[in-house]
């Protein structure tokens, strides 16, 4: 219901109480004011005048109340307003005390003030003297190290200051580097350095200009040297033997007094030579050589340092070597031509022994190689004058063939450790980048292989790139010697040539057979060299064709040399399929000590013993690995096995030792040779012609065929007729094997006496037994 017709409904039932209703509306403010007294003024004529007295009387009511409340709180308020024109005067009072006081504190304050800013001023002072004094002392010791880096370069000792200067960078400067005079410092030291370069780099032009005008003087000294020490070795051999002649001359002093005159007249030359002749290092002062020598490494331009030198030192060597116009003229000419040769190798062994790396034996060699090939050319040019050299080149050939011996020693050890080192697998390439790689350094071709999709494996292992580089290096090495003698090409091609037969057939060769023999080279090892000998005789030819290369001598000369590389790697190759062949022997021997028969079984176990079964099992292993191997090699190993596990059987029936075979041993020895016949005809290696292989078995099975059937009166009846059945069983082998089984039959039958069949049997056994010693007698008398 609305509002208006709430109140309507109100107004009808009870005027008075529906007045009282609605100023309680009005004053609640819940409801719109609008509606209520709309209601008032629209149901009745007289209800605005009720209401509107109504509210009159409401509003009397209100103001008696408000009234009342004023009334009760008067006197409060006019107590309060008393209180506080009481404080009144006493805040006056208060506010006139508190300036005075502030004024007089003022007042003393002012002094306060002036002698606190004067301390404030005095602790700034004081802190920034201490600052002061803290960077005085950080940068302090960095004027002493400058000022004594000054110092060492004033008095030339410019390796000191150097050190002084990485001083100076690494600890000293990075403490005070936030300061303008380090930055000029720092600036400063690059000069330095190079001013250290160039002074050291003058000294060391000084010293090389010194040498070469005393090489011809230090030749001489050296000489004179060598002499002074070749008479020093002959005073004590001839001390040496004055004291055995002492022994030998008991009654006659004269030829000891000879020897003391002698050696007192050695002894008088040899103090002579010791006041006239001056060492190589009094001769030299070596100190500027040595100091250019620290001062570029600390600068950590030794490589700079080094090539200067060599090459300086190359550049003399050419202008020592040079002889002059009229060298020839004169004994004194060749004298002084040759001591100064003496004397600039003196100097380079010196450095050579007393710096590390300045001058290496690899650059002496150089230059000893470089003077040969000079000194040889001069004396040639000269030997007109009545100056034979055939003596110096017969020691020069000499000098090659010791030359070639210390290279083939080398190379032994070079091959030895490559070989030790192999893992005697073939090469996984996973990429066409690692094929290329391999066929880089090795020339191995195989369409097939190319073919393959990556990842895929060469045949050869590891070893045989690094032999075939390393006979290279050793060609390269010959060669170096070869070429100093200015032989012709035929000759140089003649050289290297046997030289590298040597290395193959001698060094290479020692080293493979060598390696064939180890105990630790099994089965696996030895295929595997069998294959890297066949790719490295294949490769011989490209190594003919590499000295061709080098010396421009055809191979269709008459008078080339070929290369022994063929016989080479067949004989190794020849030797590890004999190894091969032997260790496979060996293996099956030891699978056949394994075998543990019961020789008196009544019964057979129905299946082939466990140790044989092994062995199979691992003849095809072996075999699948021989699938590399050329067809021939493999299948020569597969029959030898054979027939060697065929003849191991068939001694170990046979043997001596074994006295008694029951019928039951036999047919489990029988099931045993089946399956070595199975496993033949399985064609194990392939290339077999029919049976071949299974003919290896073919004694024993002829043998145990004649057991097992018992077929005694053919075999004697069609024996050396060549289309007899068991034409292959011998009768002694047969007679051995019965008489074994003819005690065995005797003692497990016991009561045969009281059964006719094994009386007829052993009556048989007797019978066969008579007529095969008949037959063995026989053949003794005809042999």
């Amino acid at each position: 219901m609305s509002a208006a017709g709430k109140s309507g409904a109100m107004l009808e039932e009870d005027p008075d109480q529906t007045y009282e209703n609605v100023l309680a509306e009005i004053q609640s403010f819940e409801l719109p004011i609008e509606a209520t007294l709309r209601s008032v003024y629209d149901d009745q004529p007289n209800a605005h005048r009720k209401f509107m007295e109504k509210l009159d009387a409401c509003i009397r009511n209100h103001d008696k109340e408000i009234e009342k409340m004023c009334n009760f709180h008067h006197q409060g308020f006019v107590d309060a307003i008393t209180e506080l024109l009481k404080v009144r005067s006493d805040a006056e009072k208060l506010k006139v005390q508190v300036t005075d006081t502030n004024r007089r504190f003022q007042d003393a304050g002012k002094e306060v003030i002036v002698q606190t800013e004067d301390i404030i001023r005095c602790r700034i002072q004081q802190r920034n003297i201490t600052t002061v004094v803290e960077k005085l002392q950080l940068c302090l010791p960095v004027l002493e190290m400058y000022s004594k880096l000054k110092e060492q370069m004033s008095a030339k000792r410019y390796y000191s200051a150097l050190k002084t200067m990485e001083q100076l960078e690494n600890v000293y400067f990075p403490r005070v580097s936030q300061y303008r005079f380090c930055q000029l410092m720092i600036e400063n030291l690059p000069k330095l350095r190079e001013d250290i370069k160039e002074i050291s780099m003058s000294d060391l032009k000084d010293f090389l200009e010194s040498i070469r005008k005393h090489s011809d003087k230090i030749g001489e000294t050296a000489m004179k040297q060598a002499q002074q020490q070749k008479i020093f070795s002959v005073i004590l051999q001839k001390q040496k033997n004055v004291k055995f002649g002492k022994n030998m001359y008991t009654n006659d002093r004269i030829p000891e007094e000879r020897n003391e005159i002698v050696l007192k007249h050695a002894f008088e030359e040899e103090d002579e030579n010791e006041e006239e002749i001056l060492t190589v290092q009094d001769l030299v002062d070596f100190s500027p050589v040595y100091r250019c020598l620290h001062i570029y490494s600390v600068l950590g331009d030794e490589e700079t340092f080094e090539n200067y030198y060599r090459k300086q030192r190359k550049k003399q060597a050419r202008l020592v070597l040079q002889p002059q116009s009229n060298m020839h003229e004169t004994v004194d000419g060749y004298r002084r031509y040759f001591t100064q040769i003496v004397g600039f190798f003196v100097v380079e062994d010196h450095i050579l022994h007393v710096t590390q790396g300045l001058v290496t034996r690899a650059y002496t060699d150089e230059l000893w190689n470089m003077a040969l090939s000079k000194i040889i050319a001069v004396l040639r040019a000269h030997s007109g004058y009545g100056f034979t050299v055939n003596r110096l080149f017969d020691l020069l050939f000499e000098i090659r063939d010791q030359y070639n011996e210390t290279l083939l020693k080398k190379w032994a050890g070079v091959f030895r450790d490559i070989c030790e080192e192999d893992n005697y697998s073939p090469i996984p390439v996973v990429n066409e980048e690692e094929y290329k790689m391999v066929t880089s350094k090795f020339p191995f071709q195989d369409p097939d292989l190319e073919k393959q999709c990556f990842p895929k494996k060469l045949p050869m292992s590891q070893s045989v790139p690094h032999i075939y580089i390393q006979v290279k290096e050793f060609i390269y090495a010959s060669l170096k010697f070869s070429e100093s003698l200015h032989r012709s090409s035929t000759e140089i091609d003649d050289m290297l040539r046997k030289s590298t037969n040597l290395l193959l057939t001698r060094t290479l060769s020692s080293c493979l057979l060598n390696l064939i023999k180890k105990p630790h080279i099994g089965l696996t090892e030895l295929v595997q060299i069998i294959i890297n000998t066949t790719h490295l005789e294949q490769a011989c030819k490209y190594l003919e064709d590499f000295i061709t290369n080098i010396t421009n001598i055809s191979q269709e000369t008459v008078h080339t040399t070929r290369l022994y590389g063929l016989s080479t790697f067949k004989d190794a190759r020849h030797t590890a399929e004999g190894e091969i062949y032997t260790k496979l022997n060996q293996k099956i021997d030891e699978f056949v000590q394994l075998a543990d028969y019961d020789w008196t079984m009544s019964e057979p176990d129905g299946r082939a013993s466990g140790y044989l079964m092994d062995l199979i099992n691992f003849l095809r292993s072996i075999f699948q690995v021989f699938t590399h191997l050329p067809g021939k090699v493999a299948q020569t190993a597969c029959m030898s096995a054979c027939q060697h596990l065929s003849t191991s059987l068939m001694q170990m029936l046979l043997d001596s030792e074994l006295k008694q075979i029951s019928m039951g041993a036999v047919q489990q020895f029988n099931l045993d040779v089946i399956q070595c016949e199975l496993f033949a005809s399985s064609e194990p290696v392939p290339g077999f012609q029919g049976d071949t292989l299974q003919l290896a078995f073919i004694d024993l099975r002829q043998l145990l065929d004649l057991f097992m059937v018992w077929d005694w009166s053919t075999y004697l009846a069609d024996y050396g007729q060549p289309a007899s059945k068991y034409l292959r069983v011998n009768p002694n082998t047969a007679l051995t094997l019965l008489e074994k089984m003819k005690d065995t039959s005797k003692k497990n039958n016991i009561f045969a006496q009281f059964r006719k069949n094994d009386r007829d049997k052993q009556k048989l056994i007797e019978t066969v037994v008579k007529q095969l010693r008949s037959l063995v007698n026989g053949m003794s008398q005809h042999t």
